[in-house]
């Protein structure tokens, strides 16, 4: 909000939206699941897919890489081309183009194929994650938008739970590409349900680079990219390459495999909803917390791992420990910018997706040199200085005021505060 509009007493009203109630809320998350479950199936395909056109695990570990590269870019590049358009059909836009990229991804005759498809999942990762981060809010009436919000953040651990063990089951079955043709269906059906249920939703104030720029520059901002790269590619520089490890330490077939996966996507939907609430009010120690059980549990699956039950347990702890990781991280941004929410989810967007594609990147390198146990060693120690820095440096991560005057954004009663001049936000402390 500009140093004028605080001094008059008036602010920018928030877009005028109708709720669209719960069906539009469980639509929306349904779109989540969707979007996740394909941007994370090829960890339990990587070697039918490598068996398939005939190539390495690490050069099947781009269809990890690329996505994250195209949707570290798509976030800040198509929220600014679309900061004037309705959300509603910028969303239904998007999941449009995802059941493409399944189709395409299933029918490919070539890898070339996969990495285009994975090239346009991207570009919806990034934009999906930007617009849609804080979209269950505006969907329900005040009193129920924490509630919103954390079924919202449930089709992130879903997709491990369901997704890619289902995946892996059909891949067993039918051929990997069976997966895919299930997604680009479900992705279908959750278009028709956000046609029905979903409201018009006019946009927020827009947001532009310089919002961007602002809050790339501010303490919370700052040590947020840090804690968010470290923990992000000790993750899936490591978890993208447990198929294998598995498959070779604990002498796993893909039922197993399967049965392993699901078992870390329920820890992981555990360490959500475990976190969700109380990341919001002090992210430090719990992503403190998750950081240091992610690198223990990496440097110990290879020690453990040599069975099934040492594995289990050790994903038991890995999958809680990375639930708690993306609510905790967005939480970080948004409080380092409580009145600017769409540009706090560009950057957590940014930032998480470009670390991503680095880490699986890093990872397949280090795994075509060396061994998956390797990369769990080197993902482990990552990810133990992530832990490091954010219980460092997190004390200082607060909220400021805007670096660029400009217009409040924000979808709730939050943005009526205005904050005095040359001073931090009145918020409550970042990181308690």
């Amino acid at each position: 909000m500009t140093d004028t509009a605080c001094r008059s007493g008036t602010r920018r009203p928030n877009p005028p939206s109708r709720p669209g109630g719960w069906p539009a809320v469980l639509a929306v998350t349904t779109g989540v699941f969707s979007l996740v479950t394909t941007e994370i199936l090829p960890i339990g395909l990587l070697t039918p897919i490598g068996e398939t056109f005939r190539i390495s695990d690490g050069t099947a570990g781009l269809t990890m890489t690329l996505p994250g590269l195209v949707a570290a870019v798509a976030a800040p590049v198509v929220t600014v081309a679309t900061r004037r358009a309705d959300r509603r059909t910028v969303l239904c836009g998007l999941l449009l183009l995802l059941a493409l990229a399944d189709l395409l991804n299933a029918l490919a005759p070539g890898y070339w194929a996969v990495l285009a498809a994975r090239v346009v999942l991207g570009l919806v990762i990034g934009a999906f994650w930007s617009i849609g981060s804080g979209l269950a809010a505006r969907l329900v009436p005040e009193h129920r938008r924490g509630r919103a919000t954390t079924v919202f953040f449930t089709a992130v651990p879903l997709g491990s739970v369901l997704g890619v063990p289902t995946g892996v089951f059909l891949g067993s079955l039918a051929g990997w590409r069976a997966a895919f043709l299930v997604m680009a269906a479900l992705t279908l059906l959750t278009l028709a349900a956000l046609l029905v249920s979903l409201p018009p939703l006019p946009p927020p104030a827009a947001t532009g680079p310089g919002a961007l720029r602002g809050l790339s520059a501010t303490r919370g901002g700052r040590t947020g990219l840090a804690v968010t790269f470290l923990i992000v590619l000790a993750h899936f520089g490591s978890y993208t390459y447990v198929t294998p490890l598995l498959a070779a330490t604990a002498h796993a077939g893909p039922g197993t495999i399967t049965g392993l996966l699901l078992v870390y996507g329920a820890a992981g939907l555990l360490g959500n909803v475990l976190a969700g609430g109380r990341a919001a009010g002090a992210p430090r120690p719990v992503l403190t917390a998750a950081a240091t059980l992610l690198g223990a549990s990496a440097l110990l699956l290879p020690l453990l791992g040599t069975g099934v039950p040492g594995a289990a347990v050790v994903l038991v702890l890995w999958g809680a420990a990375y639930g708690a990781v993306p609510v905790c991280l967005l939480n970080w941004f948004l409080a380092a910018a409580p009145h600017a929410p769409e540009a706090a989810g560009v950057l957590f967007t940014s930032s998480f997706q470009a670390t991503l594609s680095l880490g699986a990147l890093t990872g397949g390198l280090v795994v075509d040199r060396s061994s998956p146990a390797a990369v769990m060693v080197l993902g482990g120690a990552v990810a133990l200085l992530a832990a490091a820095t954010a219980w460092r440096y997190g004390h200082r991560a607060g909220p400021e005021a805007a670096s660029e005057p400009g217009p409040a954004v924000g979808w709730g009663p939050s943005d009526s505060s205005c904050p005095a001049p040359g001073r931090a936000s009145e918020s409550p402390e970042y990181v308690q």
